[in-house]
């Protein structure tokens, strides 16, 4: 009888360890000071996941303190006067990605949008910020997405993308997604 409630009270810490570490990332995000910090065109598309427009330092390091685990720029070097990926990693457990998309439609294209579907695919439940000038590049790569990856239809998708901010480049999703 012993040995059996042993096994009962061992079996149920595991159970309640692995429900805490599957939405630790969750717990300790603080999505009230993420949204507090004004970050131009902050969307919250997905329960983890944030779309913007390029912070600043300051938000950045508010972004980390936060919860936030990886940053993802679309931003080409050149858009840039500082070194955005030095002062991420600089951020105590937070890393940097990038994606370099150039402003104009050439680079809004199925395979860009694939590989930062996969990247962030491989965060899991970690959270995200991804981000370009505005959010717009952003909306453009999940549109694209939502249509390559779930089958959504042209307007479909395009409304997923705007929860992620796309604006001016609908007309370039459209073109990709052949309309």
């Amino acid at each position: 009888m012993k040995s059996l409630i042993k096994i009962t009270l061992t079996s149920l810490l595991l159970l309640l360890i692995a429900g805490c570490s599957m939405t630790a990332t969750q717990d300790t995000l603080n999505v009230s000071a993420i949204e507090n910090a004004e970050i131009t065109n902050l969307y919250h598309p997905e329960a983890t996941v944030f779309a913007a427009g390029q912070p600043t330092q300051d938000q950045l390091a508010t972004l980390g303190n936060s919860g936030i685990k990886h940053v993802i720029s679309l931003r080409p070097a050149s858009e840039l006067d500082w070194n955005e990926q030095e002062y991420v990693e600089s951020l105590d457990g937070v890393t940097y990605h990038n994606i370099p998309i150039d402003s104009s439609a050439g680079d809004i294209n199925p395979v860009n949008a694939a590989t930062l579907q996969s990247l962030l695919k491989t965060f899991g439940n970690e959270p995200v910020l991804v981000h370009c000038g505005s959010s717009n590049r952003v909306g453009a790569l999940a549109a694209i997405s939502a249509a390559q990856e779930n089958g959504a239809s042209t307007d479909s998708a395009i409304e997923e993308g705007k929860r992620w901010g796309l604006t001016k480049l609908e007309p370039a999703v459209r073109t990709v997604l052949g309309e």
